[in-house]
């Protein structure tokens, strides 16, 4: 029997395969730049980032969703607070008539009388709301569609209606310029509302003043505080 030895040929073959692995690695390491490493060493960092600021979100989320009970004031705020930025127009002439303007996001102006008005002192107490005033009812507008169709439009110091007690009786002006959108209607049959809740269901009108009217009459109203140093029994 022959004996059995290696293929010559199969040697070459490995040698070669040897060479051209190392040739391929070597080629393959020198393709790696110093841009190639600033790139691997910057993604841990990103993500790293971007962990944190993805909790930092949940956290600040959590606490408008959670917040923290010693923080939250002792009585909800009512729905005038909620909703509404409430200015008051003084009456520097007549004191104790001040009425308030409860200012919505969307612009309505909502009038009426502040607790503080003469009107809630008379001892008679308040028997009627009287719309008739001026050349027309104001009960009787009734503004329809998105244009606000017959709405009128209004001075600030046009009266809007005539606050009756049994002894006196009291103007309630726009305080605004605008369109007067609605009266409170229930107060010619409930006019008790003024003394219950005139802050709210015991309002006087709603005005929608243009963007540039509310301007100039916004110099002219105050805020809580700065109404409250002008009265201060407020």
């Amino acid at each position: 029997m022959k004996e059995l030895t290696p293929n010559s040929k199969s040697e070459e073959n490995l040698e070669i395969s040897s060479q051209n692995c190392d040739t391929v690695q070597s080629c393959t390491s020198s393709l790696v730049t110093p841009e190639d490493v600033n790139i691997e060493q910057k993604q841990p960092k990103e993500e790293e980032e971007q962990q944190q600021e993805q909790e930092q979100e949940e956290e600040e989320l959590t606490r408008l969703l959670l917040p923290n009970v010693e923080e939250l004031p002792n009585t909800p705020p009512s729905a005038v607070e909620a909703n509404f930025t409430t200015f008051y127009a003084p009456d520097f002439m007549k004191p104790g008539h001040d009425q308030y303007v409860h200012r919505h996001a969307n612009g309505l102006c909502v009038i009426g009388l502040v607790p503080t008005h003469v009107v809630f002192k008379d001892k008679g107490g308040i028997v009627s709301v009287d719309f008739n005033v001026g050349k027309a009812d104001r009960s009787g507008i009734k503004v329809t569609g998105k244009r606000k169709k017959n709405a009128q439009h209004f001075e600030s110091n046009t009266a809007l209606c005539k606050v009756c007690t049994r002894d006196s009786s009291y103007i309630v002006r726009c305080c605004v310029k605008g369109s007067l959108l609605e009266v409170n209607e229930r107060l010619i049959k409930q006019p008790e509302l003024l003394n219950e809740m005139a802050e709210r269901e015991g309002y006087i009108a709603i005005i929608m003043p243009k963007p540039g009217d509310w301007l100039k009459a916004k110099a002219s109203l105050l805020d809580f505080e700065q109404y409250r140093e002008l009265r201060p029994g407020l």
